[in-house]
C-alpha cells in the first residue's frame, strides 16, 4: 500500500537543543490533535466511506500524516539530542526524561499518554468528514501556538510547512463533504 521514501517530506533543522520546546511538540506527536491521532483516525474511517474517491482521500491524507509524525519526531529528537542534563532538569521535559530518557514516547505536552479515544469513527461519512475538518483546524491552531513559542528559524519553518498542510487537508475534506452531500441530496429527490 505504501512506498517509503527514506527522506523527510520537508527538511527539519534545529538551531540548538531546547528540551522545553521538545516537550511542547509532544502535543503534535501523541496528543489528541496530533499527527498520530489524525493518521489513525483517517486510516480507520476510510473503510466506511461510500466512494472510492473518499476512501482514497482518507488513505492519502492518513499516509501524509504519518510523514508529518516522522517530522515531529525528528524535531523532538534534534531538540533533545545535544541537551545536557542541566538543560533537561531545568525544563518541563524533565518528567518525560525520567520515564523515557531522550527516547520518544506517545504523550501530549503535559505527559498524558496517547489513547485510542482520540480516534473518532462513526460509520457516517458526513459526521466523519466534519470531525476530520475540525481535527485539521485544531491541529492548525496548535501549530500556530507552537510557532508563537519559539524563535528558532528552522523550527518555525518546519512548523509553518506543517500548518499549511493542515489547511490543505481541511480544504480537501471540505470538498469531499460537499460532494457527498450533493450525492445524498440527489438520491433523496
Amino acid at each position: 500500500m505504501w512506498v517509503y521514501e527514506k527522506k523527510l517530506q520537508y527538511p527539519v533543522t534545529v538551531r540548538e537543543p531546547d528540551p522545553r520546546l521538545a516537550q511542547l511538540l509532544m502535543s503534535q506527536y501523541g496528543g489528541p490533535d496530533g499527527e498520530l491521532a489524525a493518521a489513525l483516525r483517517y486510516q480507520t474511517q476510510r473503510y466506511t466511506m461510500p466512494t472510492n474517491a473518499t476512501k482514497g482521500l482518507l488513505t492519502d491524507i492518513a499516509t501524509e500524516e504519518m510523514a508529518h509524525l516522522e517530522m515531529i519526531a525528528t524535531l523532538i529528537y534534534k531538540l533533545t539530542k545535544g541537551a545536557d542534563l542541566d538543560e533537561v532538569l531545568g525544563s518541563v521535559f524533565a518528567g518525560t526524561y525520567v520515564d523515557h530518557g531522550k527516547g520518544l514516547f506517545y504523550v501530549d505536552a503535559t505527559g498524558n499518554p496517547f489513547t485510542a479515544t482520540y480516534i473518532q469513527c462513526k460509520d457516517d461519512p458526513i459526521a466523519d468528514l466534519v470531525e476530520d475538518m475540525a481535527a485539521e483546524q485544531k491541529a492548525r491552531a496548535t501549530y500556530n501556538h507552537l510557532i508563537d513559542l519559539t524563535d528558532d528559524p528552522g523550527v518555525i519553518d518546519t512548523l509553518r510547512f506543517l500548518r499549511e498542510r493542515e489547511i490543505v487537508h481541511f480544504q480537501r475534506f471540505g470538498e469531499a463533504l460537499d460532494t457527498l452531500q450533493q450525492q445524498y441530496a440527489c438520491r433523496n429527490q
